[in-house]
């Protein structure tokens, strides 16, 4: 139970105490209340407010322009509807029972909703007990821009052949059995808590889970027709650059709004984020060119996502060179996978989300373990934590996508058929065209 105002409870003790020992004793109390209960700092709740902004901006527009424009002309109107709907299933996902379920009181692996479910425990003057200096309604709201991203990445993987339902049931089952539980794992005081992962703004929670699904499911729905050929290529790259320059904006507010307040922390993780997303543009760029003889603009609009991706886990512990090393590999290590990796094992990750999301949440989320601010963090004991995590999180994203596609495919199939997939799912599944030239 939550007191709200500590103060009113102190007096109403000195009142019956009817001494000075109790009325003491009485006033500790209210202190130890208030600071359970916190104060609400106006600074904090704007920086918030602006954080959850910013990150809602990651997806619409910026995810959806980023995939919108590495897809095919006829499939473009696709990926737009499909990231701005799972907003929306998301948003009403998370205030049923999703917010209850990560953040709820309970065991390691899930949180009991108990007064959670609809949000029927929060008032207007309700504080947050995770970032105590804001209201809880603006905590959930941010976090809620957390669960509508992570499976708007996801649907990359898959992009130009699944249906629009599958979509939506598939997003919605791994949601429930992946998403919830390893954001209570990671922030819920979950097991995670227990081994002192560091997971600052969701390296596991929301990246490495949703690189692992969408692997999982485009390996299960099977390629594009026709793939590989150069017919894949993108049809707007200048969507693509702009959707990418929305993301890395937004980004801001995902690490240095995870700080929970306007703080040195959030400074910091400004900061980090900032050069890791630099470092990762020039590492992809610099194999590029060795590798084709060009830099091209996907490449460096894909590499800054990379080091965005790499950084989310350390962006509140890491230093500034860790920041600059984590960006640089995660571009490398990101580039080969999605290029050499994904033709050596045939895979058709359509958009490169594993190669980008999944592969960069690893690495970011194993060197969060080796560089860091804190001397008194031993490393060789926080790397065998974070790869415990790590592991964790791919088995339990794996397991529970299998069983999230075959959920989908018994509600009347997952794929598209080869003439639907031909005239592109823009006109066959939502009877539109993104341009009206064609």
């Amino acid at each position: 139970m939550k007191f709200r105002n500590p103060l009113i409870v102190g007096s109403l003790l000195s009142i019956f105490a009817g001494g000075s020992l109790f009325a003491q004793e009485a006033g500790e109390a209210a202190a130890d209340v208030a600071e359970v209960a916190g104060t609400l700092d106006t600074g904090d709740t704007a920086w918030m407010l602006t954080s959850t902004v910013l990150v809602l901006l990651m997806t619409l527009p910026g995810l959806a322009l980023f995939y919108g424009g590495l897809v095919r002309s006829k499939n473009v109107l696709s990926l737009l509807v499909q990231c701005f709907v799972l907003a929306a299933v998301m948003s009403i996902l998370w205030i049923f029972f999703g917010y209850g379920i990560a953040a709820g009181d309970g065991g390691k692996f899930f949180g009991m909703p108990g007064d959670k479910l609809f949000l029927g425990h929060m008032a207007e003057d309700t504080l947050s007990s995770v970032c105590t200096t804001i209201p809880e309604s603006v905590f959930v709201t941010f976090q809620m821009t957390f669960i509508i991203i992570t499976p708007a990445l996801m649907v990359g993987a898959f992009a130009e052949r699944m249906k629009f339902r599958a979509i939506l049931v598939f997003s919605v089952v791994w949601t429930i059995l992946s998403y919830l539980p390893v954001w209570h794992m990671a922030w819920g005081d979950g097991i995670f808590a227990d081994w002192g992962v560091l997971d600052f703004a969701g390296g596991t929670v929301v990246h490495i889970n949703a690189g692992v699904a969408a692997l999982v499911a485009c390996i299960l729905l099977g390629k594009r027709k026709g793939y590989p050929g150069p017919e894949m290529m993108p049809h707007n790259v200048p969507f693509v650059v702009i959707g990418a320059s929305l993301l890395w904006v937004g980004w801001f507010g995902f690490n240095a709004g995870s700080a929970g307040g306007a703080s040195g922390g959030a400074g910091f993780a400004m900061i980090t984020t900032q050069i890791a997303a630099a470092a990762a543009v020039i590492g992809w760029l610099l194999i590029e060119r060795i590798k084709t003889g060009k830099a091209t603009a996907v490449g460096a609009a894909t590499g800054a996502v990379a080091g965005l991706v790499a950084i989310t886990p350390a962006s509140g512990s890491t230093t500034v060179m860790g920041a600059l090393i984590i960006g640089l590999a995660s571009g490398i290590i990101c580039y080969v996978t999605a290029t050499s990796l994904k033709r050596a094992l045939g895979y058709d990750d359509s958009l490169d989300v594993f190669g980008v999301h999944g592969v960069g949440g690893i690495v970011g989320a194993v060197l969060t373990g080796v560089f860091l601010r804190d001397p008194d963090i031993v490393v060789s004991t926080q790397v065998v934590a974070q790869v415990k995590s790590v592991v964790l999180t791919i088995v339990w994203s794996a397991v529970a996508a299998t069983i999230a596609f075959y959920v989908a495919k018994m509600t009347g199939g997952t794929r598209v058929s080869e003439e639907i997939e031909s005239r592109g799912l823009d006109l066959a599944e939502h009877g539109e065209h993104g341009y009206n030239g064609l």
